[in-house]
């Protein structure tokens, strides 16, 4: 174990250290020599450290923003009126870079956050953020406009979103254009596919999920980053034990063809918690593990988790190594190390114990975690047999119930609620309505942090066709569901129930323009709520006799929210 703790500290320290010298080298003056140089005597002592990280929390924040950084190296004017009164402030400025950019090559590229005011037009007027944000700042009162233009290229809204690891998939990445300061706030219960197999054998938390976003926001520019990328989102055979665990052997032993690309600290780093998980799966001879369409980035989040003992630590190692942008959060709903279940109530008294058994059933669901090879192929493309009864509510069970009297309450995530505290914007994201997004919603303090924001845009998306889970509803329907979860209705303790209207929770549904789920309009926006229909593509689909399903174009959508957290809508 401490030869394990060495390696990943040298490994980590290498590639930071390596990271602060060649920020160090760009930061000299201009048509003169880099100010900290290394090409001294090993035993010379270099006059600063090649990196010195801004004092500014704020500044810190803004140089890793949305906008190029070629135009955020405006703040490294050297002779910018902003710093010619604080020294130190020059000196951290200039620590980014010495160029000086005129005013006029300050404006973003769109579609970046950019309210315009009521009286003007919004096609021509500068991108502008709220600049009172910054009265607080030391530096506010001496901040000249070319600055203030890069600050607002740079800074955009600061948004929550709620949802799970597959449909949002395909808009997180291209919320880059509108922000980098998004919350992903995700469940841990899902226990279909290699996650059920890493469940039942070591236990933990279910980070399916979480490995599916991160590897989506992750970093794709240089080879490296690809090489990583195509690593961490790897899955072994699909049918066979036998050939699935030659795979797995050859990743672990650093022979495999996916390591080529791969410097010698990420695969280093990588390759030591790989170790470490297989490590912890043979201490279980007992549990003969099903290497079957198992994740690679599942079994490195996995030995990352039982390493540190902390979620949050794998996470967030798991975000530096994927180059996920460090603004950029991805949170779980629930900070734990142990098993969760997820279970949901029918109208009709039936009890549905399981995530994988609720939404995606396998052909003998029984809503046990199995380990047959065929808990590892989850087919998210068909919905199953139809559920006998609409889903009342949704709940968490403890991993020995079957029944609601095993019912368990999980404390949210504490970063969830600060997070929701200074939101510009709240999102419930598409995707499966009671499995993926209202686990996070059901958790006590999150309706009340959510309602009590009543300077906050909160935007539902509505799905552009039903599942297993919504058969029959409509999309007033889905706005009760929420609001329902958020105010933790039909609970067996209602004195810790919330009797919030609709309006509190949602303040706009957005619906893609072919939807097959039915939208009240009328009904939904006499609560209060604003109803928008979006540009939407329809899915390819090889069965014809399947009805068509279709999503949000990714630019419409951007746009729109966009345009809401401006205040135009």
């Amino acid at each position: 174990m401490a030869g394990l703790k060495c390696a990943v500290v040298k490994a980590i320290a290498s590639q930071s250290f390596a990271q602060g010298t060649k920020q160090g080298s760009r930061s000299g003056r201009r048509g003169g020599p880099p100010r900290h140089s290394y090409s001294q005597s090993k035993h010379a002592k270099p006059l600063r450290p090649a990196y010195k990280p801004l004092r500014s929390a704020r500044l810190r924040r803004l140089s890793f923003g949305a906008a190029p950084r070629e135009k955020l190296s405006l703040l490294a004017m050297s002779n910018g009126d902003a710093f010619k009164e604080d020294p130190q402030a020059r000196m951290d400025a200039m620590d980014l870079g010495q160029v000086q950019v005129e005013e006029s090559d300050c404006r973003p590229e769109p579609p970046l956050y950019s309210p315009a005011s009521a009286n003007s037009d919004a096609s021509t007027q500068t991108p502008r953020f709220d600049f009172s944000v910054l009265e607080s700042h030391p530096h506010s009162g001496r901040t000249s406009s070319a600055i203030e233009a890069c600050i607002n290229a740079a800074i955009g809204p600061e948004l929550v979103v709620f949802s799970g690891g597959t449909a949002f998939n395909g808009v997180a990445k291209d919320l880059v254009q509108l922000t980098t300061r998004v919350t992903h706030v995700l469940p841990v219960s899902d226990d279909g596919g290699s996650t059920a197999e890493i469940v039942r054998v070591l236990g933990g938390p279910a980070v399916g999920d979480i490995r599916s976003r991160c590897l989506r926001l992750s970093d794709v520019a240089s080879d490296e980053a690809r090489a990583v990328r195509k690593l961490l989102s790897y899955r072994l055979d699909k049918l066979s034990q036998s050939a699935a665990k030659q795979q797995w052997y050859q990743i672990v032993e650093g022979e495999h063809v996916l390591w080529n690309g791969i410097s010698s600290p990420y695969k280093d780093t990588i390759r030591g918690f790989l170790v470490h998980f297989h490590s912890q799966v043979i201490r279980h001879p007992t549990d003969a593990f099903n290497y079957c369409n198992g994740s690679v980035g599942n079994f490195f989040f996995a030995g990352a988790r039982i390493f540190f003992r902390s979620l949050d630590a794998a996470i967030f190692l798991y975000s530096r190594v994927s180059g996920i942008p460090p603004e950029s959060l991805v949170l779980p709903c629930i900070n734990t190390t142990d098993r969760l279940t997820l279970g949901a109530e029918l109208l009709d008294g039936t009890i549905i114990r399981g995530q994988n058994v609720i939404s995606h059933p396998p052909a003998d669901a029984t809503g046990e975690v199995q380990g047959s090879a065929s808990s590892t192929l989850v087919d998210k493309t068909s919905d199953g047999p139809a559920l006998n009864s609409t889903i009342k509510r949704v709940f968490y069970l403890s991993s020995e119930g079957t029944h609601k009297t095993h019912e368990v309450y999980p404390a949210v995530h504490p970063a969830v609620l600060s997070k929701i505290s200074g939101a510009d914007g709240i999102v419930y994201g598409m995707g499966s309505l009671f499995t993926s997004i209202c686990p996070s919603l059901v958790l006590k303090g999150v309706g009340e942090a959510i309602s009590a924001r009543e300077d906050c845009m909160k935007i539902m998306l509505l799905n552009g066709y039903p599942d297993r889970e919504t058969g029959g509803m409509d999309a007033l329907d889905f706005v009760m569901a929420v609001t329902t979860a958020l105010n933790r209705g039909h609970s067996p303790e209602p004195q810790f129930s919330l009797d919030y209207p609709p309006s509190k929770y949602i303040t706009h549904l957005l619906a893609p323009s072919e939807t097959s789920i039915p939208v009240p309009a009328e009904k939904i926006e006499a609560l209060g709520i604003k109803v928008m229909k979006l540009e939407s593509t329809l899915l390819e689909d090889a069965n014809a006799e399947k009805e068509a399903k279709c999503i949000f174009k990714s630019a419409a959508l951007i746009h729109s929210l966009s345009s809401i957290l401006s205040g135009e809508q």
